[in-house]
């Protein structure tokens, strides 16, 4: 027996408990994220609009825009799924949050011009051009915006986060999956998640300052 296939042999309780433990802790904050959110999550394509209860404002997440400035098949859906909320009369703002790091990449502007060509009046519509990524966006919802309550808006792979790390802010969530076409629980977006919720928790727990802040602008 080689000196390897020894060790495996002497220490394979041990190790099998390692393997455990690594899955627990790698696996175990989206599980418990996907259950704890469960019966606050709604899917439009199966329950009827009027099923979600009523909030101030829905905040949408920036998902990407092409280099013309058109918003991306995964973040029209979004903006849909809010414009319908809306005018089902379930939101009176919507919270338009994403990442505006330069002047050639504006995430909330496009998404504004997007949800205005669907019919949502300019007054309805809220802007934060620092929403670099989803903790910073829920920090300076609850800092900025001083939101209490509010409607995540995002697709299914990512609402369980996203309504996580908002209500360990101080912002109580609902959430309500956006629609897209392609299979949103890949295996890549799957990873991806388990990773990021693993570092949502020590976010949620140290709750570092996000780089940009500046002025509250509290919506009224």
């Amino acid at each position: 027996m080689s000196r390897a296939l020894h060790f495996l042999a002497k220490h394979k309780v041990s190790l099998l408990l390692l393997v455990v433990i690594g899955a627990a802790l790698s696996f175990g904050p989206i599980t418990y994220t996907v259950l704890a959110t469960r019966g606050e999550r709604y899917d439009l394509s199966r329950q009827a609009t009027s099923a979600v209860p009523k909030r101030q404002v829905a905040m949408v997440f920036g998902a990407g825009v092409f280099p013309d400035g058109t918003p991306t098949p995964y973040l029209k859906g979004r903006i849909q799924t809010a414009v319908t909320l809306y005018k089902a009369g379930r939101v009176k703002i919507i919270l338009m949050t994403g990442d505006n790091s330069s002047s050639h990449y504006n995430e909330p502007l496009a998404m504004r011009r997007y949800a205005e060509q669907l019919g949502i009046p300019p007054k309805a519509i809220v802007l934060d051009y620092a929403g670099f990524n989803t903790y910073d966006s829920c920090y300076r919802a609850a800092h900025i915006f001083q939101i209490h309550q509010a409607i995540i808006v995002t697709q299914a792979y990512h609402l369980p986060r996203a309504m996580a790390t908002c209500s360990g802010l101080g912002v109580k969530t609902l959430g309500v999956e956006a629609q897209h076409a392609s299979r949103d629980w890949t295996v890549s977006y799957l990873l991806r998640e388990v990773l990021s919720t693993d570092k949502m928790v020590i976010q949620n727990v140290f709750k570092p300052q996000p780089t940009v802040l500046g002025k509250p602008e509290p919506i009224n």
